[in-house]
């Protein structure tokens, strides 16, 4: 019963004064539901990525230009590549000398540009995908009708196009695509295929893109002759570091490199991939987390200060209190269950809230066609619950301090 007595005091505490504890409650209840949203939509984003970069196959291994004596992921890398600084000394040369390897399958190369895609009246500005034929045998992409271009087209420059699907409604709408010609800066290509409806990968709107030959994007459109990375498959997926190490040296020898620190190039396998994501989505979670727990904190400054307040406004009772037994510690324990009541009571209407505003997501996503599976873990619930209870315990100790510190004789004059 002595238990029961801080909680009976608490509840009926709060219930005297509705307005000023929900009002303390408000700050706890936004931060709870934002810390649910927010870790539902990490998880959410961390299975999106994966499942697009798991779609590729585990046997995929990339080459990719960086900023020498940079490290592939450093701030200095993204810097530069943002800066405008173009690396040229990666060419598809590269990728068909990386064919030749032993442990090597299939091998595509590409680059990306951007034009204007036009047909009669019908404009869109698109991005330009060039790669070579090899590209339809290892990306996700399928040909809904017509057909991909071939090595013979791509090492002749053919003025040839395959269009994702939204491009060729927009185009052409309900007509026949197939054998006209559309127009891409001064230049007419023809039509040969569309790709069935694949969606958004990677953050690009796949349906949207025009996808030609590399070697016609490099020379007849962009004026380049580098790529941007290559792409390839292994045969045996358990000699990925093998793979990896002779591609390196491959590049080196090609590129007329002899310090490993001086690489224009980085290689990556599929795990390394993984464990890239992994340090990077987790990195943006914990930001979002600490963005969210600001509204706890606000939170809880306003429930140390209601408390504060609410010891002034009782000093009479506190008094009265003590001088008929009660202790400091029966004084601390009623004020501190008042804070930890009104922070629980906050965190589980939070956790409620963030529930249905991550269900209200997640039906957003599949209305709008986007790969996001909210879920909820049990572990962010508890930690929404913890902190909830933290929050209650750390910021209601000074008032509750100083309720118990009150002097009887000195509460009851006022």
């Amino acid at each position: 019963m002595n238990l029961l007595l801080p909680v009976k005091q608490a509840y009926a505490a709060m219930r005297a004064n509705r307005i000023r504890s929900f009002l303390t409650m408000l700050g706890v209840i936004i931060g709870i539901s934002s810390v649910i949203v927010i870790l539902s939509a990490g998880e959410a984003l961390k299975g999106f990525v994966y499942n697009e970069v798991n779609s590729f196959g585990n046997n995929i291994i990339q080459a990719e230009v960086k900023v020498p004596s940079t490290n592939q992921q450093s701030a200095d890398n993204a810097a530069g590549m943002a800066m405008g600084i173009t690396i040229t000394t990666m060419k598809d040369s590269d990728a068909e000398a990386v064919r030749k390897l032993d442990n090597i399958d299939k091998v595509y190369s590409a680059v990306l540009g951007q034009g204007v895609a036009s047909y009669r009246n019908e404009n869109k500005i698109v991005t330009i995908y060039g790669v070579t034929p090899d590209f339809i045998e290892i990306d996700q992409a399928r040909i809904d009708y017509g057909r991909f271009f071939t090595n013979e087209e791509n090492r002749s420059q053919s003025q040839v196009v395959v269009l994702g699907s939204d491009l060729k409604k927009t185009l052409f709408g309900d007509d026949e695509a197939l054998g006209k010609q559309i127009k891409i800066g001064n230049l007419k290509y023809e039509v040969i295929g569309v790709f069935k409806p694949r969606g958004s990968s990677l953050f690009f709107n796949m349906d949207d893109m025009v996808v030609m030959p590399l070697y016609t994007l490099q020379k007849k459109v962009m004026g380049i002759d580098h790529v941007m990375y290559f792409l390839a498959t292994m045969k045996d997926i358990s000699k990925d570091d093998l793979t990896k190490a002779q591609i390196e040296d491959l590049l080196r020898e090609r590129h007329d490199i002899s310090d490993p620190k001086k690489d224009d190039f980085a290689v990556t396998t599929q795990e390394e991939m993984q464990d890239m994501l992994n340090v990077i989505l987790g990195g943006v979670q914990l930001l979002l987390i600490a963005i969210a727990s600001i509204s706890l904190i606000v939170g809880g400054v306003g429930i140390m200060n209601i408390m504060y307040v609410s010891v002034a406004e009782r000093t009479f009772e506190i008094g009265l209190r003590k001088s008929v037994g009660a202790t400091k510690s029966n004084i601390l324990w009623q004020f501190l269950w008042e804070s930890v009541f009104v922070t629980l009571l906050g965190g589980i209407v939070g956790i409620i809230i963030g529930i249905i505003l991550t269900q209200l997501f997640s039906w957003l996503a599949k209305y709008l066609a986007i790969d996001f599976v909210f879920t909820i873990p049990l572990w962010a619930i508890a930690l929404a619950v913890g902190f909830a209870v933290s929050v209650g315990l750390i910021f209601g100790i000074y008032p509750a301090k100083k309720a118990a510190e009150l002097d009887p004789i000195e509460a009851l004059r006022r």
